[in-house]
């Protein structure tokens, strides 16, 4: 698949890997192997942002991928987030689609929102959101019609 297909087509929540189709460099070459694993990992799809407009300059539309948390002892000292336009030269697949069920936590209302967090349900999200202070969170519940309209249009993970 492509960005666009991945922007146009996959839920928030879900999975998504992404490879540039060279083969995976040796262990012992570590150089070589970091910006392999840079061009070919995932993430959780968080974010789709529209096409907008700067000025006089037009920024494409872009998907955002959650590819992990740095820390300790519970404490998240850096998140790492991708983001990639549209029109990328890589290719996606997405892995994983949010169970039905699941309800997502989102920033804030809109086409900008961004998925803070994936509960497993309604219940786990608003206990989520007592303690980490999102005054402007929506809850979106994954609905038996969302994840039949993939199945009946052949999108579900492969």
């Amino acid at each position: 698949m492509s960005a666009q297909l991945i922007y146009d087509l996959a839920p928030l929540g879900s999975l998504v890997r992404f490879f540039d189709g060279t083969p995976r460099p040796p262990e012992r070459h570590r150089k070589k192997l970091a910006a392999w694993e840079y061009r070919n990992s995932g993430g959780r799809l968080i974010r789709k942002q529209p096409e907008r407009r700067v000025g006089n300059t037009f920024i494409s539309a872009s998907i955002t991928l959650h590819a992990g948390d740095y820390g300790g002892g519970g404490v998240v000292v850096l998140r790492v987030h991708r983001t990639f336009p549209v029109d990328s030269d890589l290719a996606f697949v997405v892995t994983e689609r949010p169970k039905l069920g699941a309800v997502r936590v989102l920033d804030r209302p809109g086409e900008d929102a961004e998925l803070v967090y994936l509960a497993g349900s309604r219940a786990d999200a608003e206990t989520w959101l007592q303690s980490h202070g999102y005054p402007n969170a929506v809850l979106d519940d994954v609905t038996a019609d969302a994840v039949a309209a993939d199945v009946a249009e052949g999108r579900t993970a492969a």
